[in-house]
This record gives structure tokens, sequence and C-alpha cells, in this order.
């Protein structure tokens, strides 16, 4: 599988290098045009990268620089770990700035911070280094039983119900809460319809993508059905006060709760855990107070 991946990454440079190698016997002056373009471009594409990290390094001290793709239409991110990690920041109080220009960080996922020169990327493992760093654990009142309960609900939440919710956007709905809930922008849409096949490959890989979606819809049901247990009356998953466990549900729910379309999932949530629907709007009015400046102000 190693093996595969590499020859899998150098596969576009063997295919430019036959594509340059023809062009130059064909036609040597277009192949040195060819070549003098592309390089003029990631030139101002590096400066470009050099200018973005200047202002990132100069942020400020112990300022976080939260890179996340533009905002949506009723939601501040159609990902729930944008969601999710942002959502941790304001309940911890960190100082912080948006950046919309460069999403996609080192590992190719999004969210990612950069903190004082240092980037970091996904959700999960930036939450736990700005806690460490920050002070700011949200868990340690917690019993080592209820700190084993949050991290099962927590894995369940961002390992197992997000490819519920994964397969049904872009298998079943094939992308339509995209255009329902963002501005995409016209160079990106022909490649859509590659990233839902990989993402769909990648689901069938991970398991959850090789069940039809009646089962699938029912594993998410069941999901959801147990976050509904744990919390009953309580006003946050684990108790009185919140903890990292509820940036993760919050973001995986929020999209479902305040965004079209109508999917299974909404449904479950407005008709039978209700409860679940009433915490997400709880978790709202109280760590996003400005929700309506943070959606994309040309939303329709």
């Amino acid at each position: 599988m190693m093996l595969q991946n590499v020859q899998d990454g150098w596969l576009p440079a063997r295919l430019a290098g036959r594509a340059l190698r023809w062009l130059w016997l064909k036609n040597k002056p277009v192949t040195i045009t060819v070549v003098l373009v592309v390089g003029v471009i990631k030139i101002r594409k590096y400066m470009k990268k050099q200018e973005r990290r200047k202002k990132w390094n100069n942020a400020g001290k112990d300022v976080v620089v939260l890179h996340i793709p533009s905002r949506g239409f009723y939601c501040p991110s159609l990902s729930p770990f944008v969601v999710k990690l942002e959502t941790y920041v304001r309940m911890a109080e960190i100082p912080h700035v948006i950046d919309h220009e460069e999403p996609m960080g080192p590992k190719g996922k999004t969210p990612w911070i950069t903190l004082n020169g240092e980037d970091m990327g996904d959700s999960q493992m930036i939450i736990e280094k700005l806690a460490a760093k920050f002070g700011k654990e949200f868990d340690t009142h917690l019993s080592q039983e209820e700190k084993a309960v949050a991290h099962s609900l927590r894995i369940m939440v961002d390992e197992y119900f997000v490819w519920c919710l994964g397969v049904y956007r872009y298998g079943q709905e094939r992308g339509r809460h995209l255009a329902l809930n963002a501005s995409v922008p016209w160079f990106y849409r022909p490649v859509l319809a590659m990233y839902f096949k990989r993402y769909l490959e990648a689901a069938k890989t991970q398991g959850i993508g090789r069940h039809n979606y009646r089962d699938i819809e029912e594993m998410g049901r069941k999901s959801l059905q147990s976050l509904s247990a744990w919390l009953g009356e309580k006003p946050f998953m684990m108790g009185a006060n919140p903890t990292d466990l509820d940036c993760s549900v919050f973001g995986m729910l929020a999209f479902d709760v305040f965004c079209p379309p109508l999917s299974p999932f909404k449904r479950m949530l407005e008709k039978d855990y209700r409860n679940l629907h009433a915490y997400c709007h709880r978790m709202k009015e109280k760590f996003w107070p400005d929700w309506d400046k943070c959606l994309d102000p040309h939303r329709h």
C-alpha cells in the first residue's frame, strides 16, 4: 500500500515529463515558452505564500491564526471540524484571527493553524496542543470513568458518525448541500465529481461506504440515539459545564440543525432527538453570539 501511494504520487510528474518530451520533439520554441510561463506562475505563487506567511507571523505573540475555507450561507463552515475547532477557540477565549486565503494545511486537511510561526494540523491534535499551552483543559473535573466515556463519544462522532453524514451528502445527495449552503467558485466545480468519487472510495475502505443508504442511515440514527440518551436533560454533554466533547458534537450536528436540505438526520434531530436539537441552539447562543456576522455576506 505504501509503495502504491508513492507510485501514485509520482504519476502526475511522470505524465508531465512525457508531455514535455513530446512537445519538445514537436515544437521547441513552444516548449520553452510553456516552461517559462509555468516557472513564472510558480515563482508568483511562492512569493504570495511568503507574503501570507509574513502576515501570519505578524499576527502577534500567542495569537492563533485559524486557516479555514470561506464561510457558509447558514453555518460559519460546512466542515464539522472547522466548527469544532473554532468553537473550542471561542470556548477557551484564545486570541485568534481568521484566514481564508490558504484553507488547506501542510497535512492536506482543513482546518489548520499557525501559532508563533509554527503550523499545526488536525483539529483534535490542535485542540490538545492549545489546551496544554494555554491551560484550557475543560475535562480536569471529570473522573477517569467520565473521561473514558467522553473519549468514546468523541471517537463515535469524529471517526464514525462523520462517515454516515459524508456518504449521505456526497453519495446519496451528490453534493447538493454545497450548492445550497456555500459559494462554490466556478473553477472548482469541474473537480467536485472527482472529489465525491474519491470520498466514496475512502468510505468503502473505511467500511461504512460498503453498505446501502438505508443501512447507513440506520447507523447514523443509532449514533444520534446514543448521544441523545447520554445527554438527557443535562445542559452539556458531560454535565453543567462544557468540555472538548461539546465542540465535536456541536461541530458535527450544527450543519443538519441550521442548514438545508432536509436530510434524514435533520428530521431525526427535529422529531426524535429534540434534546440534541435544543442543545445545538444552546451551544450557538453561548459560544456564537455573532453567528450571523460569521456567515457569507453574499448568501442568498
